[in-house]
């Protein structure tokens, strides 16, 4: 499969991906206590992990043609 393929497809995947990444993240900050420290850690936590899942499709994308 051609590289801009796999670009395209998972460009496709990836808005979704993320639409319910962030419904999913925001359910759960609604369930922590309010306080600001904790806010601040879940956000750090969840800015970084959303890319995590993601990784496999990312080297799959980035490989070569075949």
């Amino acid at each position: 499969m051609e590289p801009r393929h796999k670009k395209l497809i998972f460009a496709l995947g990836f808005v979704p991906f993320i639409i319910l990444y962030m419904g999913l993240a925001l359910w759960i900050w609604d369930q922590l206590p309010d306080h600001r420290a904790v806010d601040f850690i879940f956000f750090v936590a969840a800015g970084v992990a959303w890319a995590f899942p993601l990784k496999p499709f990312m080297k799959w994308m980035n490989s070569p043609a075949g």
